[in-house]
């Protein structure tokens, strides 16, 4: 998967701190999740209903 093209974002709600947060890059069909303090770690890439299913438990506080 070629990731030169892909545009990573940071949520809103992320402080300029560069506190523990993840970004998240649209990898269509897919997206992409990766470490934004090391971003050349590498990344994981799921389906958007599993991102789906786990932003629905973490906001339930399911995680």
């Amino acid at each position: 998967m070629d990731l030169k093209s892909a545009v990573w974002r940071k949520s809103s709600h992320s402080g300029g701190n560069g506190g523990d947060c993840v970004e998240l890059a649209d990898l269509t069909p897919e997206v992409g999740i990766r470490d934004s303090k090391n971003p050349e770690a590498g990344h994981l890439t799921v389906s958007r209903q599993a991102l789906a299913g786990l932003i629905g438990r973490i906001k339930a506080d399911q995680v």
